[in-house]
């Protein structure tokens, strides 16, 4: 189990973190994938998964982490300093954004994370995007905001039906990340949309 080593810690939004380590030798990945973090707090072991929220992992790769003020693993993270190193498994799961075109990119909460990550490497390779966020107090506002004046149109609305309706979904990549009360919404506003959701890449992060 690799121990990598932190290089950049940064408070990015209400109780959201970004986490930047020194990625591994012969480390691939692609934003939409996910790690594991491993710790052993208190003499119990927790485990969380976090979801890539960098264009690329060429050297460094960065998490973004929800922090829960009555979660564990999440306070112990950003209580860490630069320099120290945390254990990081994977990458795994089979959603990821490689050089696919147009993407269409519904995020909730920390899912803003993977978002980022898509949209940036997007833009690098000259595709059109799009992120619609659950809400209009995003994390990583100053990356939103930088991706807006490279041309990536940003949406922000607790109505993710008229966000849909504003939209045109056709040919394009399309991605859900969320907490499983978000994804279900997204999936219902794309559904009566007329979007086949079989097309559609979709990361619960489970109950909020």
């Amino acid at each position: 189990m690799p121990e990598l080593r932190i290089t950049r810690l940064e408070d990015v939004g209400d109780q959201t973190a970004a986490i930047e380590v020194e990625a591994p030798t012969d480390f691939e990945a692609y934003p939409g994938q996910f790690v594991l973090v491993r710790a052993t707090i208190n003499g119990e072991e927790e485990t969380g998964y976090y979801t890539i929220s960098s264009p690329d992992v060429e050297e460094r790769f960065e998490m973004t982490v929800a922090v829960d003020p009555d979660g564990t693993l999440g306070p112990w993270l950003v209580e860490r300093a630069l320099g120290e190193t945390i254990t990081v498994e994977g990458p795994f799961g089979d959603i990821q954004y490689v050089d696919d075109g147009v993407a269409l990119v519904f995020a909730g909460g920390p899912g803003i994370g993977p978002a980022i990550g898509i949209a940036e490497r997007a833009r690098r390779l000259d595709h059109d995007v799009t992120i619609v966020y659950g809400g209009d107090q995003p994390p990583h506002r100053d990356r939103l905001d930088t991706l807006k004046e490279r041309g990536a149109t940003i949406v922000l609305s607790d109505d993710l039906e008229e966000a849909v309706d504003s939209i045109d979904p056709s040919a394009v990549e399309i991605y859900v990340f969320g907490f499983q009360q978000f994804v279900e919404e997204a999936r219902d506003a794309l559904s009566r949309a007329g979007i086949d959701l079989d097309t559609v890449e979709i990361e619960s992060f489970g109950p909020e």
